[in-house]
């Protein structure tokens, strides 16, 4: 669950964003059909399994639309749920109800997707200690919440943004000259208590980046047996973070390298839709 000081500092703009993309002056084919405002319900109904998620979101949309709205939930976010299933009841103005469904459905479809996906993945991992991560590869506007999806699937976050931590990429290491230049100059301008995470794509970069004093090596595209080898010429001395080309065939072959962290951008660029719908609308007294 979202709480809900964090919901109205953080994602109401981005739920009213939606609704005026949707809305621009009217919704027409409401006020069409429903000149008045009378009272309504319609039932949220599970058409695919998987794991749910944004139903504290699913929820706000409509609020935001009309305060005396409530939806009651028969699921909580990241429990599995089935085909056929009641997960609730919105109960609101038939306007709110109508002019809300998309944008309401397209989260709540969106992030469910995600944990669905993330879960699936988490199930690959489970007996190793690699950790599985998510990346900054997310929809335009859609961050917070895909990023929340994930961790009710069961992955950790990366970092949320570009303010949240250093990561030298191959164009800051081009930028800055080498990898220890780079390294050297990220320690002298980001306070002491923040890591510094590298990225390698050889071994001799990754050579480098132990003697340059990394916090966390990033072993980007390798191969598993290069990989292999990395692991155990760092030896402990950085964390280790396996990217790039990660698909759900190899999670396992990567835990058993022995990495720390697998980061993977599929969990928020390429999870599918999970389907849901709303239907049964009839008013109320």
């Amino acid at each position: 669950m979202i709480n809900g000081v964090t919901m109205k500092i953080n994602v109401d703009d981005y739920i009213l964003n939606t609704l005026k993309e949707d809305i621009t002056s009217e919704d027409v084919s409401t006020n069409a059909v429903m000149p008045e405002d009378k009272q309504g319900k319609a039932d949220l109904i599970c058409k695919q399994d998987g794991i749910i998620c944004g139903l504290d979101i699913f929820r706000r949309t409509f609020e935001l639309l009309d305060s005396t709205s409530r939806f009651e939930a028969n699921f909580k976010d990241g429990d599995k749920v089935k085909s056929g299933e009641l997960l609730g009841v919105i109960y609101g103005d038939i306007k709110a109800i109508l002019s809300g469904e998309r944008t309401a459905l397209n989260y709540l479809q969106r992030m469910s997707g995600i944990a669905t996906m993330t879960r699936d993945y988490m199930d690959e991992l489970r007996g190793y200690k690699t950790t599985l991560l998510d990346t900054r590869k997310t929809t335009p506007n859609m961050r917070p919440f895909e990023k929340y999806a994930v961790t009710v699937g069961g992955a950790m976050n990366h970092r949320y943004n570009l303010s949240d931590g250093v990561l030298l990429k191959d164009n800051h290491i081009g930028a800055a000259g080498s990898i220890t230049k780079a390294i050297q100059m990220a320690k002298a301008y980001a306070p002491f208590v923040r890591k510094i995470e590298i990225e390698t794509e050889t071994l001799e970069q990754v050579k480098e980046a132990i003697d340059a004093g990394a916090d966390i090596i990033m072993l980007d595209n390798m191969d598993n047996d290069t990989m292999k080898k990395a692991v155990e010429l760092i030896d402990g001395r950085a964390q280790t973070e396996c990217s790039g080309n990660v698909t759900k065939a190899r999670l396992k072959e990567i835990a058993e390298i022995g990495v720390d962290f697998v980061s993977c951008g599929a969990l928020t660029h390429s999870a599918p839709i999970m389907d849901v719908s709303l239907k049964n609308l009839v008013p109320i007294e």
